[in-house]
């Protein structure tokens, strides 16, 4: 019996809209890679798998123990949970350090039963996670990176047949995600893997893609499918292309047989005007032709109509797959320099001093391990947190974008939002950037807290890449919530943009997509 299991699942929502209908599939692989656009399902799909949601038709069968790991926990569900609370060995920890104060309660002893070596197997597991060697250590005081690596050792260890992984890079500096690759291969079990991280997805053997047409499965990894799927669009556009020139013929061959009519009826007319036919003979001749060329246009409509209607289809095809496009509007600029620290000493992470300017059009890949301080020094750029010592100058508007997209107003539709931060931008203009990112018709008036992750990160980079005057772009992780073919466009955006920016981000090949950059490492001593 398969671990994990699907059959004809179907997914409506109360006001009658469809995510996905007639999902079938069998978990085989040991490490599957699920992709999908933003806001397709993926995240429904899990909940389906793992019982959280009811499907509306159809049934999932597992036979295993499922462990989760989702992107979204906050560090404020963890309350004052200590490391050791969290990981479940708080009660064990204060037994030893009760018997090491000198106690000799019975019930310490029995607590602690064979795992004197708790606190320093413990120490070791958090040094080399590069956490804190501290198991009271209050988990909200770790960064997302550290968290992210304190639940993913602990689902890890926790005997799972399955482990289903959320977007689990989506905090992992580079360490972190060569971590999680060793885990994953150590780990004896099967991984369903949901991500946009392509370097993770060249790891695994299999490859689903969810997409509102249905469930397609790929043998091989990340590389391979993107190379059958290179294959399959460039044989979809010979479909097009084909059924295009058919329909092309079609109307010509229409056209001559239109004219070669006219020329006949013609020609009737002349030897009926002349006579020397007798008339019944004649009007027989006429209906016969009149009766042919009937049918000859029923067959030619009835083609037509099979052709356009094949023609469509395939179009629609295509725009499902289609990769989207961001429209830049930027310019290059002139004068000084744009900002300049001076032996500036950061309220967090780094405890070395910081001397770094930047000129118009320079583009700065900032680098460092979670805990290091980036997020940190784009907020002291930005102006919200102020630094410890020494001297900051800035001389230029700067737009700054986290990765929890923090600038959108959520009550807000896409549409007042992109028009509120670019009031130059016409309505007009407005629609057409917006379905340039996939917002058509009145899906321009949704509100923006029924947006996924992704969908209002590439609504934030259109508003900050069509701003009147060239700010310095802080972009902090901002393909963290995005699928893969949006981080290509938004790459391709980066890459045109002609202004400053900042990127922080631990994806290499989305770095390397976004062009030449400068590398400016932050380190924690």
């Amino acid at each position: 019996m398969p671990l994990l299991q699907a059959s004809h699942l179907s997914l409506r929502f109360a006001n009658g809209e469809t995510l996905f209908q007639h999902l079938s599939f069998t978990l085989t692989a040991k490490r599957t890679g699920l992709v999908g656009r933003n806001g397709v399902g993926k995240s429904c799909l899990v909940s389906l798998i793992v019982g959280e949601l009811q499907p509306t038709e159809g049934s999932v069968h597992c036979s295993s123990h499922i462990g989760v790991y989702r992107q979204s926990e906050a560090l404020s569900n963890f309350g004052e949970m200590s490391i050791a609370s969290f990981l479940g060995v708080a009660k064990r920890i204060e037994a030893i350090e009760q018997i090491e104060a000198g106690s000799v309660e019975q019930k310490w002893f029995d607590i602690i039963g064979e795992q004197w070596n708790l606190v320093t197997e413990l120490n070791e597991m958090l040094a080399e996670m590069k956490l804190p060697q501290n198991p009271h250590f209050p988990v909200r005081s770790l960064s997302g990176g550290q968290l992210s690596r304190l639940r993913l050792w602990q689902l890890f260890r926790q005997g799972h047949d399955l482990l289903i992984l959320d977007e689990p890079t989506n905090h992992l500096d580079a360490e972190g995600q060569r971590w999680l690759l060793e885990k994953i291969g150590e780990f004896n079990g099967k991984v369903l893997l949901i991500s946009h991280h392509r370097q993770l997805l060249r790891e695994m053997e299999a490859i689903w893609e969810l997409t509102s047409k249905g469930l397609f499965q790929y043998g091989g990894n990340y590389d391979a499918y993107d190379k059958q799927r290179c294959l399959e669009q460039d044989a979809l556009e010979r479909k097009i292309a084909s059924t295009e020139r058919q329909i092309r013929q079609l109307d010509m061959q229409a056209q001559k047989n239109k004219e070669k009519a006219a020329i006949r009826r013609a020609q009737g007319e002349k030897i009926r005007q002349k006579g020397g036919q007798p008339k019944i003979l004649l009007n027989a001749m006429r209906s016969s032709a009149g009766s042919s060329v009937s049918k000859r246009l029923i067959n030619e409509n009835a083609r037509r109509d099979t052709l356009q209607r094949k023609a469509a289809s395939l179009t629609q095809k295509r725009e499902q797959i289609k990769t989207q496009s961001f429209s830049v509007v930027s310019e290059q600029s002139k004068g000084g320099r744009l900002f300049s620290v001076f032996e500036g000493q950061l309220p967090f992470g780094s405890c070395l001093p910081i001397n770094f300017s930047m000129k118009p059009n320079q583009r700065v890949h900032l680098q460092g391990g979670n805990g290091s301080g980036k997020s940190t020094l784009l907020k002291v750029l930005k102006g919200d947190v102020p630094l410890i010592s020494g001297e900051l100058s800035v001389n230029t508007p700067m737009f700054y974008l986290d990765q929890h997209v923090s600038l959108l107003d959520d009550e807000q539709s896409m549409l007042e939002c992109l028009r509120g931060f670019c009031p130059h931008i016409s309505e007009m203009d407005a629609r057409t950037l917006l379905a340039g990112i996939g917002f058509r018709r009145d899906t321009v008036f949704r509100q923006i807290g029924a947006l996924s992750g992704g969908e209002k990160m590439k609504l934030a980079i259109l508003i900050i890449s069509h701003q009147e005057q060239m700010p310095l772009l802080l972009l902090d992780e901002p393909d963290n919530h995005l699928d893969i073919s949006s981080k290509l466009v938004l790459a391709s955006t980066l890459r045109a943009f002609k202004g400053a920016m900042i990127l922080v981000s631990h994806d290499e090949s989305f770095v390397d997509d976004c062009g030449e950059m400068e590398v400016l490492r932050l380190v924690e001593q």
